[in-house]
């Protein structure tokens, strides 16, 4: 029996709003509401000082020069450690944050939360004096609010917080074509797809089929993006017995008309300690292995660096399979470089941008591989590699409290200058959709880690993981819609399809509607289907 695809989709939320924009879900029951947008005409930048904030495990200190007020906040070293700022609004508001910090203890991260909610994440880079960084935006309620500054990774100074009304953004400029002028036609026929919706709608995905699966048991909605992991194919595993089964899970992720997604755990090549301590499985981390990158990419005749060819290699045969079935890719390699706690990040970035380049041109030019949308996976502009061997930029993201993750995507926006689609790629918790539409977080998809997050309640209840599944379009159950296919890549298959906006009765605009089962590729023109009480419309992925 075939399931329906109405059962079978966990979706792509709504994002845009205004008159001409597909409606998004309803606002949530809390006192908070997110259908405020940013004005061109706001109030003007305020700043409150740390030292006359409620202090909980902090103090107050004047040694280092520099701040202003009358002093700065510093005793971070435990984790509730926290700063407290009091602030009223005059409406609801969105407004930038900025932060005046020292970090002079080396990089840091703190955790933003506010009015006891949802939390993000904002990276302090070191330096010896305050200086002013960016930490995202705020959606202020009408009325009293509070901000915590809390701990996180701790050991840093705090002289102030300003707050600035947002202004809204721009419309984005992304690229027309993928960077692969030799892009095959599945390739292009994604990324336009993932262009048309970029700023209106969000993907939803999850890290790992099985839990896909999962959800799909839960919700009754199946995430229309599955990420997958190369990484029992590095051959350093495959010598110790590993076989690899994501290639297998990508494509039947893709036949039942998902979109793939994959990364690679890259077990270096050699040097593993294979240790009670750091065991050859985890060869990917920085302290598992004394394989130097830098050294490795010094000199093209070394033995390591052969090595780096030969794992290319090895995994160029996997891309191949997934090229020759037809399945488009979002590739994202040497993800999370910038953290330094993988060995392709260990030495800085200047070797991890060189190894990123050798892929693109070993798997490009060598292998012909012409499936693959290129996916960078850091934020730091000293970090990227280009915009000639990138496509879509991205970030993984674990905070609590199911937030927008506005402090990454404003990041990305200005380090592809907003030409560049912009994905969360990893992320903890499952962000809401309203609070994406009311922050402008146009974020193309989310994917959420498997094990420890996904069917954890502490990151997602399954009360969110559902409400984020049945985000339709109207916000209201549907007896009755109607569909309209267009195939996601070159040749329509019964396997692969996306479907599009098409008007759905009842007087309304801009549904998004979606086919009855797989079986429906047959339709080319609006049809009526569908008359259960469990009928959604949704604009989805297929």
């Amino acid at each position: 029996m075939v399931r329906s695809l109405r059962s079978l989709l966990y979706g792509i939320v709504a994002l845009a709003a205004g008159a001409n924009a597909a409606p998004s879900c309803p606002a949530r029951s809390t006192s908070t509401s997110v259908s405020a947008q940013p004005s061109a005409t706001a109030p003007a930048a305020r700043t409150f000082q740390a030292e006359d904030a409620t202090l909980s495990g902090t103090n107050v200190d004047t040694a280092q020069s520099g701040y202003t007020g009358t002093g700065y906040v510093t005793g971070f070293d435990q984790a509730t450690d926290k700063v407290t700022f009091k602030v009223d609004s005059a409406t609801t508001r969105l407004y930038d944050l900025s932060i005046r910090v020292a970090a002079i203890y080396g990089d840091k991260r703190t955790s933003v939360v506010l009015n006891g909610g949802a939390s993000s994440e904002v990276f302090f880079p070191a330096g010896t004096t305050f200086t002013d960084v960016a930490g995202g935006q705020l959606l202020l309620n009408q009325g009293s609010n509070t901000i915590d500054i809390v701990s996180n990774w701790g050991w840093y100074l705090i002289d102030s917080i300003t707050l600035t009304p947002s202004v809204p953004r721009p419309a984005h400029q992304i690229n027309p074509a993928p960077v692969n002028p030799a892009a095959d036609a599945n390739a292009k026929a994604l990324y336009d797809y993932l262009r048309s919706i970029y700023g209106k709608k969000i993907l939803s995905g999850q890290q790992e089929l099985s839990w896909a699966n999962w959800i799909a048991q839960q919700t009754g909605k199946t995430p229309a993006l599955v990420a997958v992991d190369l990484m029992d194919y590095s051959p350093s595993r495959v010598e110790r017995g590993t076989v690899g089964t994501a290639v297998e899970e990508a494509i039947q992720h893709h036949n039942r008309g998902g979109i793939v997604s994959v990364l690679w755990h890259w077990n270096a090549p050699a040097g593993l300690y294979d240790t009670p301590e750091h065991r050859w499985w985890s060869g990917f981390y920085t302290d598992a292995t004394d394989f130097d990158v830098e050294a490795a990419l010094s000199s093209t005749t070394n033995a390591n660096y052969t090595l780096l060819i030969r794992d290319i290699d090895a995994i160029a045969v996997q891309l191949k399979r997934l090229q020759t079935a037809g399945v488009p890719v979002l590739w994202r390699p040497l993800h999370e470089a910038e953290g330094k706690w993988f060995w392709w990040g260990a030495k800085g970035p200047e070797p991890a941008k060189k190894l990123w380049r050798i892929l693109y041109d070993r798997l490009t030019n060598y292998h012909k591989i012409n499936n693959l949308l290129w996916v960078w996976n850091s934020l730091a502009a000293d970090w990227y590699p280009g915009d000639a061997t990138v496509d879509i930029l991205s970030a993984d993201v674990y905070a609590q409290g199911n937030g927008p993750m506005s402090t990454q995507y404003n990041t990305l926006i200005e380090l592809g200058k907003d030409k560049k689609l912009i994905a969360a790629t990893e992320v903890g918790a499952a962000p809401l959709p309203d609070l994406l539409q009311a922050y402008e977080a146009h974020w193309l998809w989310f994917a959420v880690w498997g094990d420890t997050f996904i069917n954890n309640e502490a990151w997602n209840s399954l009360a969110n993981l559902r409400k984020v599944s049945h985000c339709s379009l109207s916000g209201v159950e549907r007896k009755r819609f109607c569909v309209e296919l267009t195939p996601h890549r070159s040749t329509p298959a019964t396997t692969s399809l996306l479907w599009t906006k098409s008007r759905a009765g009842e007087g309304r605009e801009n549904q998004g509607c979606m086919a009855e089962s797989l079986v429906a590729v047959e339709f080319t023109t609006a049809t009526m289907i569908g008359t259960g009480d469990e009928d959604w419309c949704h604009q989805l992925s297929l």
